[in-house]
């Protein structure tokens, strides 16, 4: 079996629901860099996805220069935080108006459906051009795209994946539960299905979010049911 250095990198990126972006903002003596918080989801490609006004400062650099910068982190937690994993993501973010983007994003912020549509707010989609990992004090490199995104997206489960989502939530909510409690060890109740990709299972519980990574990434959207089905099994003997 070929082994995947960069999977860890790619779960990285996929378990956390924000991020520090960084944009070039436009100034009387040039551009500085700028940097805050924001919310983010990831597409299956792998792709950042931002939900942003027209009047809040990102939106006005990205208008005047679209490269971007992402932080995610995954430090949290440790008692020396540099010895731990965080990823900078780079690359180019341009509005979009695809409504599966946005319902994805929606999906993993549903609290920002609130002002979702407001006309001056848009999703943004980065597109990477270069990963830089750093894993610990003298694990540190840069991923080219061609060796990041080396699990290809399934449209069909991207098209059905809003589908495949509502029917666990309403109809196999136990099943849902299940994963949190049984194959993660999260505590309490009500965790749901935010989203799946080729390679895991995205669960939300108010703030709190988690991440159910598949054994081996699918291969066809028609995997989706056996691979859902097979965890539940896994969960009940756990």
């Amino acid at each position: 079996m070929t082994v995947d250095p960069f999977r860890d990198v790619r779960d990285l990126i996929r378990r956390r629901d924000r991020a520090a972006l960084a944009t070039n903002l436009p100034g009387e003596d040039g551009a500085w860099p700028y940097a805050s918080l924001v919310l983010v989801a990831v597409d299956h490609d792998l792709s950042p996805l931002l939900l942003m006004s027209d009047l809040a400062e990102h939106s006005k650099a990205i208008a005047a220069d679209p490269r971007v910068a992402l932080l995610f982190d995954g430090t949290a937690g440790l008692v020396q935080p540099l010895t731990g994993p965080r990823v900078t993501v780079m690359g180019r973010a341009a509005r979009t108006d695809d409504e599966r983007l946005k319902s994805r994003f929606l999906r993993h912020h549903p609290d920002a459906a609130i002002y979702a549509g407001f006309a001056d707010f848009h999703v943004y989609k980065v597109t990477i051009e270069r990963t830089h990992l750093v894993g610990g004090f003298g694990k540190i490199r840069w991923i080219a795209p061609a060796e990041l995104l080396v699990v290809p997206p399934l449209r069909e489960l991207a098209d059905g994946e809003e589908g495949i989502v509502a029917h666990m939530n309403e109809d196999h909510a136990d099943a849902v539960q299940l994963y949190a409690s049984k194959l993660l060890n999260l505590p309490g109740a009500g965790w749901t299905m935010a989203g799946i990709d080729a390679e895991g299972v995205d669960l939300r519980r108010a703030g709190e979010v988690a991440r159910l990574s598949f054994e081996a990434p699918m291969t066809a959207a028609a995997e989706a049911r056996p691979v859902l089905v097979s965890l539940v099994a896994k969960a009940r003997t756990a």
